[in-house]
């Protein structure tokens, strides 16, 4: 990545993320991101999708499982090139390609089936956006947290895993 990207800084329960993201290759889904962070829309949310070797999805629900509001969505930046590879953070979506909002995930491994491979609603992918460059031991921590099922919701680790903050820091 270059030096111009941004770094933000993921306060967690379980310790800090850094992520530095690529405002070339995924400007839409970065801006999206920073302004979701500077109006402290992640400050409270868990990681409510948790699954080994796979990811650890969070930003759109608070410990006791309610939704936070969000802003329209936004287009799916998947035809970027950046594929999905352990510690790459990228977009959550519904099956609809352009459906993603604040809801994120990050990889804990190569995750190459959810990289753009066509146009079809099957084959468009999810859009990467960025990298852990610090704190990648504390993904895997999270990763290893139990699981169940709880308010219509799989993969949720028993023990909430809080996002206390995310802050640009440069």
């Amino acid at each position: 990545m270059s030096a111009s990207n941004p770094l933000v800084e993921m306060e967690t329960s379980l310790g800090e993320i850094i992520l530095e993201l690529d405002i070339e290759k995924a400007p839409v889904s970065v801006e999206n991101f920073i302004s979701y962070a500077r109006a402290g829309h992640y400050d409270g949310t868990i990681f409510h999708r948790v699954v080994k070797g796979f990811m650890a999805q969070g930003g759109g629900l608070t410990s006791d499982m309610q939704e936070k509001p969000t802003g329209e969505p936004i287009v799916n930046e998947a035809r970027n090139k950046l594929k999905h590879k352990t510690g790459t953070i990228a977009m959550a979506r519904t099956e609809e390609v352009d459906s993603a909002r604040a809801q994120f995930f990050i990889n804990t491994e190569d995750n190459k089936f959810l990289n753009n491979t066509g146009t079809s609603q099957a084959d468009f992918g999810y859009a990467v956006f960025g990298e852990v460059v610090d704190g990648m031991d504390v993904v895997y921590t999270i990763e290893q947290r139990p699981t169940h099922s709880v308010a219509g919701y799989d993969d949720v680790p028993v023990e909430p895993v809080v996002i206390t903050r995310v802050t640009v820091i440069d």
